[in-house]
Order: structure tokens, then sequence, then C-alpha cells
């Protein structure tokens, strides 16, 4: 009873509190006007065409860091002209300021783009503020784009609601000169989802990397990124674009893939596969994606991750067929999300299901509805095939609230036949706010799961407040799933506990609460930008019996210093109760009973503008009845603009009382980048694991030899690494090549 009323009393704490603060309408005092143009432009990144003189200009940037709402030097300032045509918005721009800019890769969509000189708009075509897209380009004229949600993007932690694996075919030049670096920017309307509207919301954003600073055209506090949708402009139209109709993509590819699997001592085989995607726009807002035999294997593999805990990795899609609209299907829930679409032909480890067709429809109905409509085919082999199929609902209510729904289904097939018994069905409902200024965000949801055998204990809840001010922020999350939610769609973590002596894995429901607050502090004329602790609380108990499962009590205090560099100090409070024998060694598991310990963690990470950049860490402290004492060191060295060199090495020497034993887990990884040119790049990395028994060599040749159509050779080689004995070797070369009709 009393957990109940404290869910009921956050929900409707936060839900009061969402209503209190308004932000200021940067759409009223933000406005850029755009204007038809009929010369054509030489795109080479110089505003020579005569158009440019005539089109209206966007200056006056403000600093979003190292501090917000304090207007751009002169010297370093930001002037955007924007224009369009039939097929294309045109932006040119002006980056003013001192040499040498900094570009840290020539490859597109690359991991460092924004800690290197960059520019990016940010277009909000339905005028929604729930989602968007980015466009964005450096001196050396690298692109990236992702799709953005409405989601805060809030500053100091991994940013969310930024979906960088999205591609899309769109055109930009750059060029330096005396003066600072220009850049032209074509982008097709064919490449956006938008409607019949007159106004846009609207956002451009830099990054001065020389002086360690993001600038923002509407100006968005010190608290969030650049790219959050709160803070949008608006840009007027003169005549609303027309709809794209007849806007169709085709991207067929073919593979042909060598491998030998020398544990299982088979022969050589050797396989060729045909297939396409196909991206249809029933308008110019819904998008129609279809595939036929698509290559799920990963042209890019995993980067291996030591594993300490309980609970499995979590690896992100990168797979074009998930991507667009991905939002629709996908932000629901907070811990425990009801759907992660790598569930749908790949397993747990990455490995490939075959599929044989997929279709989805996304996109916008109108301005307040979005839709999402998915259908997927597994290939029946040893096991069952599986039809899986979902569908999702957004509608916008209030300014930025959005209530939605899902529901999935997964169904087995036989010899071409339903097995009536072998189902699964999730569906849900989830009330997602957030303020006009982002700065208050509230979330309550609740789902269902059904399957042939579990018709009770199958719900999941989730409510989620919290505040995010300049210096002060807080947030709760409460949520939980029964003992019978059981979700094919999803991987969600403390739900399966492993029996290492029985070798069995036992699925229980739990409840789980996290909630942390921290302060940042300003100072001024110190090598300081900003410093400030948080504190974190989280934790698990079993749903039935409620007992304790793991909980964690943390102390963080974090530096940014004005040369980039960043110092992380770490204290922590974990407990584990271990429900089943669990083994970190070779030795005899830790028995199952509750487990306190205590550590403290430092991380350091040098200049990220220099050509070395050294990230260090050091932890120690009780781990269960023993000690666990860690070492990393990350050296990255680079080659403006061509070449990235990097080794990663992490270190854990576990040492367990009684006859629990003792372990040294070694991750060793070192990489090398080289780009011939921005569409020609080279990329090998070997990943030592001692703790999976792997040595993995991957080298991929790429050549992007038209806009979005590729040339992939890819070279794996696999061995393990107590005997040092070859587990399997392939060779892949992978052609695709994407045109509009």
């Amino acid at each position: 009873m009393g957990f109940n009323f404290l869910r009921f009393f956050l929900l409707f704490y936060f839900w009061v509190l969402s209503y209190v603060l308004f932000a200021q309408n940067n759409g009223e005092v933000y406005q850029l006007n755009i204007q038809r143009m009929d010369e054509k432009i030489h795109l080479d990144g110089v505003l020579d065409e005569s158009f440019w003189e005539d089109v209206e200009i966007a200056t006056n940037f403000w600093l979003n860091f190292p501090v917000g709402g304090t207007p751009v030097d002169d010297e370093v300032q930001t002037t955007v002209k924007i224009t369009y045509d039939d097929d294309f918005i045109y932006l040119g721009v002006e980056c003013y300021g001192k040499g040498p800019f900094l570009v840290q890769s020539l490859k597109r969509d690359n991991d460092s783009f924004w800690n290197g000189d960059a520019f990016a708009v940010v277009f909000d075509p339905v005028n929604e503020r729930t989602n968007g897209v980015i466009f964005g380009v450096n001196p050396a004229g690298v692109q990236t784009e992702a799709l953005i949600t409405g989601e805060p993007a809030r500053r100091g932690g991994q940013l969310s609601g930024y979906n960088k694996a999205w591609d899309n075919k769109w055109y930009t030049q750059a060029s330096v000169t005396e003066n600072g670096w220009t850049a032209e920017m074509m982008i097709p309307f064919k490449s956006l989802r938008f409607g019949r509207k007159g106004h846009w919301g609207i956002n451009f954003i830099r990054v001065d990397a020389q002086n360690n600073a993001n600038h923002s055209w509407a100006p968005v506090p010190i608290q969030f990124y650049g790219t959050d949708l709160g803070y949008l402009g608006q840009l007027i139209w003169d005549k609303p674009p027309r709809n794209e109709k007849g806007n169709i993509s085709l991207v067929p590819y073919l593979l042909g893939n060598v491998y030998k699997d020398y544990e299982s001592k088979s022969d050589l085989s050797q396989s060729f596969a045909l297939g396409m995607d196909a991206k249809i726009a029933i308008n110019s807002n819904l998008n129609l994606d279809l595939t036929v035999n698509p290559d799920f294997s990963q042209v890019d593999v995993d980067e291996q991750q030591t594993n300490l805990t309980t609970v499995n990795l979590r690896f992100p899609e990168r797979r074009l067929f998930f991507l667009e609209n991905s939002d629709i299907f996908s932000n629901f829930g907070t811990n425990a999300k009801p759907f992660f679409s790598r569930k749908i032909g790949l397993d747990d480890d990455g490995n490939t299901i075959p599929i044989i067709y997929g279709a989805r429809l996304s996109g916008n109905l109108n301005k307040n509805l979005r839709i999402g409509l998915m259908n997927t085919q597994t290939q029946e082999q040893e096991l069952p095939g599986n039809n899986y199929s979902s569908f999702a609902l957004h509608r916008r209510i209030l300014k930025r609230a959005v209530l939605r729904g899902y529901f999935h289904n997964r169904v087995g097939y036989t010899d071409g036949s339903v097995q009536e018994d072998n189902f699964n069905r999730i569906g849900g409902l989830e009330f997602n706010y957030s303020s006009e200024d982002s700065k208050w965000r509230a979330v309550t949801g609740y789902g269902l799961a059904f399957s042939n055998e579990n018709q009770n204990e199958n719900h999941l809840f989730n409510l989620f407040g919290g505040y995010g001010g300049r210096a002060f922020n807080v947030m709760v999350n409460i949520s939980g799933l029964g003992d019978n939610y059981i979700n094919d769609f999803s991987l969600i973590p403390r739900q399966k506990h492993y029996d290492a002596l029985e070798d069995t894995t036992y699925i229980l429901g739990f409840n789980h609460w996290w909630a942390t607050m921290g302060y940042k502090f300003y100072p001024e004329n110190t090598f300081i930008n900003q410093h400030g602790f948080s504190l974190t609380t989280n934790g698990d108990r079993t749903a039935t019996s409620n007992q304790l499962i793991q909980d964690k009590h943390q102390l963080s205090y974090k530096f940014l210093m004005k040369n980039t560099s960043t110092l992380d100090l770490t204290y922590a409070h974990e407990g584990v109760n271990l429900l089943y024998p669990f083994g970190f060694t070779d030795n005899e598991p830790l028995p199952a009973q509750l487990y306190r310990f205590d550590y403290g963690q430092i991380k350091y990470v040098t200049d990220r503008r220099r050509e070395i950049k050294l990230t260090s860490g050091f932890r120690y402290g009780s781990f269960y009845n023993g000690t666990r004492t860690e070492f990393s060191l990350a050296v990255d060295y680079r080659v403006q603009p061509w070449g990235n060199f990097s080794l990663n090495f992490v270190q854990n020497d576990l040492e367990f009382s009684g006859n629990y034993g003792a372990e040294q887990l070694l991750l060793f990884g070192p990489k090398a980048e080289i780009n011939f040119s921005k569409n020609f790049f080279w990329t090998t990395f070997m990943q030592y694991n001692t703790q999976s028994d792997n040595f993995n060599i991957n080298s991929r040749l790429q050549w992007r030899y038209m806009p979005m159509s590729d040339l992939f050779i890819v070279y794996s080689d696999n061995y393990m690494v107590e005997y040092f004995g070859p587990r399997n070797r392939g060779l892949v070369l992978k052609l695709n090549y994407w045109f509009n009709l």
C-alpha cells in the first residue's frame, strides 16, 4: 500500500510542477525569413554567387558554453544565409576566427566530430518540438547528421535523444579563408519529412574548438546542448515547401562471404547474397521502409567491454532498416524499455538470425500525430521462425507533451504454419511531458505482457520526474515489472539471474528506484570552466518478496577545465545480494548471500584538442568478499586530418577470499584509422579480451564511390586467448548503391 501511494504521490507531484514553469519563446524573437531563388549554385564552399547578397542573414550568435546568455565576440561570430528552390534547401555559412582549425577525422559521422570545429543546422520541420534532424559540417567539408527527439538534451552526461546512426543523402563543401572558414550546404527536400507548414523550428549551432566554446543563434541555456528542441527559433517561408511525390530510394546490395570455422572443424564455406532496402515517401512526412533478404550482418563490429556485473551489456542499433523514426518505437520507458530493435534479427551475442523480409511505415499523419507500423519475418532453421509485428502511436497534447501507446506481437512459425501456443504480446501506454524550457520533465507509463502461460503478474510500470536548472538538478525514477513480464522485444537489466551451480537462468520481476541530485559552480577568471557534485542512489528489489537484488549510493565530483581536459572523482558504496551462486573466476562460484563493498575511482582526460590525448583511470576497493583493482589507459594520436591511432588498455585484478580464487582480466585494443580522402577509409582494430577468451582482428576498407553508396571489404579473424588457437576467419565483400527514383 505504501509503495503504491509513493508512486501516486510522485506522479502527481511532478505533473503539477511541470505546469509551473514557462520558457522564453525563442520562436517569437529569433525569426529568419527564407525566400525562393532561381539561380544555380556552384557547390564549392565559397559564397561567391550573386544571390547570396540578397538573402536574409542570421547572425549575432550567443554563447551556450562555457557560459550562457553572453553574446559571442565579433572576431568569432557566425553568419548564416538560407534559401531554397524546388529541390533543395541551401545554406551559406561564414564562421569567423583564426586558424588552424581542428578537424578530428575525414570520416563521415566520426565519433570525434563535435570535438573539433563544426557548424550545424537543427530543423524541426513539423514545428512540434518533439522530433527533428541535424546536419553538420566541419572546415574540411566532412558531414554528419542525426535524428533528434524531444528529450531534453542535458549537458553533463550522455546526450539523449540523438541518433547519429541515421544517414541520408545531402551535399556540402567547405573552404578555409583568411578570416575563418566558410561552407555551403545543399539539403534535398527528399531527405526531410515535413508537413505543409509556413513555419519550421530552426537553430544554428557552432563549435569553436580553439576557445572550447559552443555557440547558438537562438540562445540555449548552458545546462543544455544546442540540439535541444525547446529553444528553437522560427524559419518563416515565403511559400510553404511543396510535398514531395514520387520520392523513392532504392538501396540494393551484393554480398560475398568466405568463412572458415576452426572450432567445428568444418570446411571452408562460401556464400553469396542479394537483397535490397527501399524507402518510399507516402507523402512528405510519412515514410515506408521495405527490405527483402536484408543484410543484417554487422559491417561494424561491436567493440568489446569488460563486464563485471551480473547483467548483459547493451549495444546500439546500427542497421539501416530500423533507424529512421526509430524513436516512435523505442522511446518508451527508462530503466526497462519495452522495445529494443536488436532483439529482431540478432541474438544477444550479435549473431545473425536470417530475416526474409521487413516492412515499416512511420512518420507524421499530421503535426500532432505520429505513427509506426512494422512487420518482419525471420527464417525457420533449427528453431521455428518468428513473425514480429509492432504498432506505436504518438499523440501530441499540450505544447511538448505526448500521449503514446504501443503494441508488439511475436508469433512462431513452423512449416509455414502459425504455432498458436508460441506467442508473446506486449502493450502499454505512456505520458511524456517536457516543459517548454526543457527544465521540467515527467513520464508515467504502464504496460502488460502476455504469452501462452503468463496471464498474471505480467505488468510493467514507470514513473519519472526531474528538474534541470543552470546550477541545481534533481531527477527521480521508480519503475518495476512482475515475475511474468516476459518481453521478447526487449533486453531488460536485472530480470535474468544466472545460477552458476545449476547452469540455469531464472527470470524474476523487480521494482527499481533511481534518484540523483547535483549542483554546479561556474567560477570566473580561473582555469576551470565549471565544477560540481552529484549524489546518486539506485537499487532493485524482487517484485514478489521485496528482497534486495542490488543497491548503489555514489558521490561524484567533476571538473571541466578551460583547456577541455576533465577530472572525475567518485566514491561509491554498493550492495549486491546474489540470489544464486555466481562466479567471476574458474574456481568455486561465490555463494548466494548479501555482499557490500566500497570503492573509489579517479578518471582524467587530457586536452582533447592536442595531437595526443590521454584518458587514464584508476579504481580500488572491496568487491564482493575480496578486492578489485582496475587500471585503464587510452592513448589517442591524431595526424590531422588523415590519421587517427589509438591504444586502449584495461586491466582488472580480482582477488577473493577463501576458495573463490583470483582473476586478472585484460582488455587490449589498438586501432588505426587512415582516411585517404573524405570518401576512402581504412580502419583496422584488434581486441584482446581474456574475459571472453577472444582475440579479434577486424580490418575494413570502405570506399564511398557515390553519395550513400559504398564498397566494403572486411577481413575478420578470431582466436582463443588461452591456447591461441584459431576460432574462425572470414572475408566479406559488400557493394551497395543508393539511388533515387
